[in-house]
């Protein structure tokens, strides 16, 4: 590494990264002086920007943070801390063990933020921003106000009472929410963190099934719309006592994603079709109509009193039964890569290295992939298969960095 960079850097955003990136590893400023063998001052003084940095010191550190030299000295904005915030929320949660897959599912998770802001700025974008009110809570029944905002997101939304079909599309797209799909512990459904500079982020337990992780991603939703600087680690069923914000997110996810009417109007039809005699057949195609799991359908026509509150549980223990899946595969090694991503993410990093703003092995970083499932994912992202007129069929390859002809304002 060359001096002459340390020697043009801002010191007082080197020492901010430095201080993120020592908190997000859970590590204290003496442990870091311990590492290398300097005075817990001296650590202090690095991260107020009151001395500068030599390069084998940084290169020291770098290895102690696990980042890499250039996350550090590359010109990106330093985003706020999302880690410190989802360490508190998730103070007493599970075991020693656990805590630590959560703490290395935070880091990465603050990675993908930092990486999405970058990208955006490589690109020349102003992140997606909605000047959206949080809707009021106080004094309203957790269910009735789940009613009331998951009806008047629809509304808004022009979404009517039809399924949704793509819901992470439909929250990163018109509310900026930067949503991943990462390796959690399975007792947790989600995280949540949301800030000013860097928008509203989710991770969504890429183990579980789509159905769930569709609720997850309501559930957090309703977060962002009711409570949204809180940062939140959604626990399945790990709750003595669920807060009344959790049973508010708990129904909003239900009601956003099975809209009342729109669910009455179906059951009914179902209903008429099976002569009244309604089996677990007609919930089971209910509950693929909304793309949502089994337990969910039961939960919301119970909720809705349309079923006795007791249903589910009498179909658990007489009428179901659960087997557990064999190890699977981590979610990086089993899932397709676009799962893991935001697509817009993706495009904004293909079309940043076309542009000769990024080198395949940086590209290969952001993208969390080797080199030969990045070039994959690269032809993925610009081919597309193509019939031409005569007939033939065939492969449109796509420039991302071309522009198109002149438009109207």
């Amino acid at each position: 590494m060359e001096q002459g960079i340390l020697e043009t850097l801002d010191l007082k955003i080197l020492g901010r990264r430095l201080q993120e990136a020592r908190k997000a590893r859970g590590l204290t400023q003496q442990d870091v002086a311990e590492s290398l063998s300097v005075a817990r001052t001296t650590v202090t003084s690095l991260e107020k920007g009151d001395r500068r940095v030599r390069p084998e010191e940084l290169i020291q550190l770098a290895r102690l943070f696990g980042r890499t030299v250039g996350d550090f000295v590359s010109d990106r904005e330093p985003s706020a801390d999302l880690a410190t915030q989802l360490r508190a929320a998730a103070e007493g949660v599970g075991s020693s063990d656990i805590r630590s897959v959560i703490d290395q599912a935070i880091q990465d998770f603050q990675r993908l933020c930092e990486d999405y802001l970058y990208l955006e700025k490589l690109n020349g974008l102003q992140p997606v921003r909605v000047s959206l009110p949080q809707y009021p809570m106080q004094g309203i029944p957790p269910e009735d106000a789940a009613e009331d905002v998951a009806s008047a997101e629809r509304n808004r939304l022009a979404l009517g009472d039809s399924p949704i079909l793509n819901l992470r599309d439909l929250l990163e797209a018109d509310l900026g929410l930067r949503i991943f799909y990462l390796a959690l512990p399975p007792t947790i459904a989600a995280m949540y963190a949301y800030s000013d500079e860097r928008g509203g982020c989710i991770a969504a337990n890429a183990s579980y099934p789509e159905e769930q992780r569709r609720l997850a991603l309501a559930h957090a939703y309703g977060h962002f719309l009711t409570n949204r600087y809180r940062a939140e680690i959604a626990l399945l069923g790990g709750y003595e006592r669920v807060p009344a914000f959790e049973q508010f997110a708990d129904a909003f996810a239900r009601a956003f994603l099975m809209p009342n009417a729109g669910l009455r109007r179906r059951f009914n039809e179902y209903a008429r079709l099976a002569g009244r005699k309604m089996t677990a057949t007609e919930l089971t195609l209910l509950a693929q109509h909304y793309r949502i799991s089994v337990e969910a359908i039961f939960q919301r026509l119970e909720s809705l009193r349309i079923l006795p509150s007791d249903t589910w549980e009498r179909m658990r223990e007489q009428s179901l039964s659960f087997r557990e899946l064999p190890n699977q595969p981590a979610p990086s090694q089993g899932r397709q890569d676009d799962e893991l991503l935001p697509r817009q993410y993706q495009f904004l990093a293909v079309r940043a290295f076309q542009e000769g703003n990024l080198t395949e092995g940086e590209l290969a970083r952001l993208l969390r992939l080797d080199r030969v499932q990045t070039r994959r994912l690269v032809q993925r992202l610009t081919q597309h298969p193509h019939v031409s007129g005569e007939g033939k069929p065939g492969v449109l390859t796509v420039d991302l960095t071309s522009t198109l002809g002149k438009q109207d304002a």
